[in-house]
């Protein structure tokens, strides 16, 4: 399956996709072995290009076809992530409520919303970042929490490149 890397802020993202869509994007040190001979990043043009968009605060909203596979309830929940508002947050509770009507009326067990979320199989484009616990705090996060919580200050800020820049520096800090 064709892969690129991109260069983030916060390391480089490796892109996994197919002729139709995006399928994951995994965090640094996160992929799974990938053949070098797949590498090809001509399929991933928009991807890339709507990346750097949005770490630039050009972009606020991805529309790129992805390929998903998931089972319906997830991605009924990755549906909704979309819908989460550029620089807003939500709770796994809230969204669990925003999703009954499509079960049925009764709201979802917030820790299946939660492990949904968990599962988004192309974080930052599905903005999972978005969704906090039900007190406001951050919750676990694939790239970790530090990351999480680059990509709220940065969205919180409007895209203003400082915010993002200024958290991440503050976890480049706490390692040393």
């Amino acid at each position: 399956m064709p892969f690129t890397i991109f260069e983030s802020p916060f390391g480089p993202l490796t892109l996994v996709g197919d002729g139709d869509g995006l399928r994951h994007l995994y965090f640094p040190r996160r992929a799974p072995a990938l053949d070098e001979a797949d590498h090809d990043p001509q399929p991933f043009g928009a991807a890339t290009e709507q990346l750097e968009e949005y770490f630039r605060g050009a972009r606020t909203l991805f529309d790129l076809p992805l390929t998903l596979s998931g089972r319906p309830f997830q991605r009924a929940v990755w549906r909704a992530l979309r819908e989460i508002p550029y620089g807003d947050t939500t709770t796994y509770g809230t969204l669990a409520h925003r999703l009954a009507p499509d079960w049925g009326g009764d709201a979802p067990n917030p820790r299946a919303v939660g492990a949904a979320v968990g599962a988004t199989p192309v974080p930052i484009v599905i903005p999972c970042h978005r969704v906090l616990g039900a007190d406001g705090s951050l919750t676990g996060y694939g790239g970790g929490l530090h990351r999480k919580r680059a990509l709220l200050n940065f969205e919180a800020a409007g895209g203003n490149r400082r915010a993002f820049d200024a958290a991440w520096r503050q976890r480049q800090l706490a390692l040393l």
